[in-house]
């Protein structure tokens, strides 16, 4: 099979979307895991009893029932553990009604059927504090983390898709799964506890379970076409589980993503008339020559002339390309260097890293070949399904261009039909009809 990519033969065809590579046997991301710590212990307020946090609700089922102590909104306490042991101090000095609600069962009815429950909530001020105080440690505990995780340059792991190997930085990793796997669990400043956030996805993956729908297959091959053809390279944003592992649910006291976009998706229908402070979503568009993201167009194209001399305006005026062109420019030079091949001089190498190095030494990153090697229908399709830097390119001179030429090859001749006696004798078609008779 003849293609139009430097290719003699049909190998370096990409004929599907780009999907996973298997793992290779003996490959396994238990391989790369640290030793998680204990987990924490919730402690009763009035007795020895304890469960872990994980079942934090047979603890609060056990205070309901044995000692008659309901706590108000467990779930915007930020760490459980830290405030049960704080108020089991309290009230070993204190009786428990110094601090809580008291209200009574049946309270219309005899005195020997009445029964006392104590309600701690955020009514009463220390509790509030506690609860902010608590709030706050974590948030700069997080904060922490994730500033460490920023600057790590220690960072190796293997690609949970590919055998590939990444050392340095979590955002080799991350930029790399979002570019050659065409998934993406966000921008790598977004993220904290990457580490813990990769295993918990290596885990499911080494259990045949779908990142998204997190359904169980037979065998890899079966995961990874599921995963390829229901659009399920992502994961699941309503399983918490991975709330916790993204900056911005530690932000607000007790609340998820969910609940703060819902928030602020309301006040922006309670004035949907004001769209003076509307902002775009931000992309991430990737380089074209390295791993390298940015949130603007102007940010990408001025790294890629900086850093690689790669100029695609020049590029697009000095050939006087078309929208539609430029889209097949990018995709050819995507393919090119994603089958490690030169797209200057189609000279092939063993690795992204060589043709990389080519393209730099031999100042190939501005020569393009003959413009029928790229301008091809093929190159409509784009290399990776979520190439972001194809939804930035301008269409803006091409219209002006069609515009201009369509004025210039398409005569336009003015006549007042008000007249329409004089337009019979005077108009231009009856000019040209008498001439061909």
């Amino acid at each position: 099979m003849a293609t139009n990519d430097g290719s003699k033969d049909g190998h370096d065809s990409i004929l599907e979307p780009l999907c996973f590579p298997e793992v290779p046997l003996g490959v396994c991301g238990a391989e790369a895991r640290h030793h998680p710590p204990p987990e924490p212990s919730l402690l009763c307020l009035f007795c020895s009893e304890s469960t872990p946090l994980s079942q934090k609700d047979a603890l609060l089922k056990h205070l309901l029932l044995q000692h008659k102590l309901l706590i108000a909104d467990v779930k915007l306490i930020a760490e459980l553990p830290q405030y049960l042991l704080y108020w089991k101090g309290r009230f070993l000095e204190q009786p428990v009604t110094d601090f809580c609600s008291v209200f009574r069962t049946n309270s219309t009815g005899p005195v020997e059927k009445q029964e006392e429950y104590f309600l701690l909530c955020d009514v009463l001020p220390e509790d509030r504090l506690l609860r902010e105080k608590l709030q706050q440690k974590r948030l700069e505990t997080v904060l922490e983390q994730q500033q460490v995780e920023r600057d790590n340059t220690t960072f190796q792991r293997i690609c949970m898709f590919c055998n590939e190997e990444f050392t340095g930085n979590r955002s080799s990793l991350l930029n790399h799964m979002a570019r050659e796997h065409s998934f993406s669990i966000g921008l790598p400043d977004n993220v904290v506890f990457c580490e813990d956030f990769l295993d918990t996805l290596q885990n499911k993956l080494d259990n045949l379970q779908c990142l998204y729908c997190e359904k169980t297959f037979r065998d890899k091959t079966t995961l990874k076409d599921h995963m390829r053809k229901k659009n399920h390279r992502r994961i699941n944003a309503s399983n918490q589980e991975y709330d916790r592992f993204y900056v911005i649910n530690y932000l607000e006291l007790g609340k998820t993503w969910e609940e703060v976009q819902s928030e602020d998706d309301r006040e922006f229908v309670e004035d949907d008339d004001d769209w003076s402070d509307w902002r775009a979503h931000p992309v991430s568009v990737v380089c074209l020559f390295c791993d390298h993201q940015s949130e603007t167009m102007e940010q990408i194209y001025t790294h890629m002339k900086e850093a690689h001399g790669f100029d695609l305006h020049k590029l697009r005026t000095d050939l006087n390309l078309r929208f539609y062109q430029q889209i097949k420019l990018v995709n050819f030079i995507r393919r090119q260097i994603h089958q490690s091949s030169c797209y200057g001089c189609q000279e092939k190498f063993d690795s992204k890293a060589e043709v990389l190095g080519h393209i730099q030494a031999q100042g190939h990153v501005m020569k393009l070949p003959d413009v029928s090697t790229w301008d091809q229908p093929q190159y409509y399709f784009p290399t990776y399904e979520n190439d972001a830097l194809l939804c930035t390119l301008s269409d803006s001179d091409a219209d002006e261009d069609q515009e201009t030429n369509h004025s210039l090859d398409v005569p336009v001749i003015a006549e007042d039909v008000s007249d329409l006696r004089e337009l019979r004798q005077s108009s231009v078609l009856r000019k040209l009809l008498k001439n061909r008779s």
